[in-house]
């Protein structure tokens, strides 16, 4: 396996005050990956002066700790290392606001097992599905990609077609739907049907430029795209990817005022549900 430090080699840091947890924790860190070095500490303040010499990949903190907060260390290991993932390990579920706040990767309630470990640190790795070559952005900005390249696109509004079909995520949109969204007071015109269907005709031509043609399926007076063809930050948000979760600033499809709904919604989502 290959670590995102470009290596083969993988450093984790456990942090809890509790000694029995903590060796749980290392326990299963040494399972899950036998080649890895774990390096656990009881005192925050010891892990912090360690982390400067020896920097770890992934942090696991307990949050309530005597002197120092599982929350204050994070901090100040990201101060030292700003790349470092966190993933927070404690039995009081009301942190979690707070932890995200912080951009942690995940959030783990005690006690804690092997299964759990692994699906944080899948969403890290991509271990459960390999990287899509088609990638859609909706957070800060809609974007596609397509083997690392951004698509450009010849007009705005197809490309807000399809960040509109992206957004209902599968679900069939008729023409006048799509048109009410994209022009709104306007779009029960002669002129706006048939600014439509050459939306349509320069989506699908883009898409097949970029290799992308397989998102998007047309049928007669019905559009849609295909989810499980790319992958999307919106829609690893939904499943709960804390990845995903981390990356949404209230800033969901910011460009389109049809997106304003689902944003409204994915900010409370965040943070009530977290």
């Amino acid at each position: 396996m290959t670590y995102e430090n470009g290596g083969d080699f993988m450093r984790f840091m456990a942090v809890d005050d509790e000694i029995l947890i903590l060796e749980e924790i290392k326990k299963i860190l040494i399972e899950l990956y036998p080649d890895a070095e774990v390096n656990s500490y009881t005192s925050p303040e010891e892990a912090l002066n360690l982390f400067e010499q020896n920097p770890a990949d992934v942090a696991f903190l307990d949050i309530k700790m005597r002197k120092m907060s599982g929350l204050e260390l994070a901090v100040r290991l990201k101060n030292i290392k700003p790349d470092i993932h966190i993933i927070f390990v404690t039995g009081y579920q009301e942190y979690a606001v707070n932890a995200f706040q912080l951009h942690a990767t995940g959030y783990l309630l005690k006690p804690v097992d092997a299964e759990d470990v692994q699906r944080e640190l899948s969403f890290i790795y991509d271990e459960i599905l390999p990287k899509k070559r088609i990638e859609i952005q909706t957070f800060g900005g809609f974007e596609l990609n397509v083997e690392g390249q951004t698509v450009k696109f010849g007009r705005a509004k197809s490309k807000e077609l399809l960040a509109y079909l992206v957004d209902r995520r599968g679900a069939t949109v008729t023409m006048a739907e799509a048109c009410a969204a994209l022009f709104e007071e306007n779009s029960g015109t002669a002129a706006s049907k048939g600014y439509f269907r050459q939306l349509v005709y320069d989506l699908k031509n883009t898409l097949k430029k970029a290799g992308a043609e397989e998102i998007l399926i047309k049928s007669f007076n019905s559009y849609a795209v295909l989810p499980e063809k790319f992958d999307c930050d919106y829609y690893r948000f939904l499943q709960g990817d804390p990845i995903a979760i981390n990356a949404y600033q209230n800033d969901y499809m910011p460009s389109y005022s049809w997106g304003e709904l689902h944003n409204a919604e994915l900010g409370l989502e965040k943070w009530t549900e977290k």
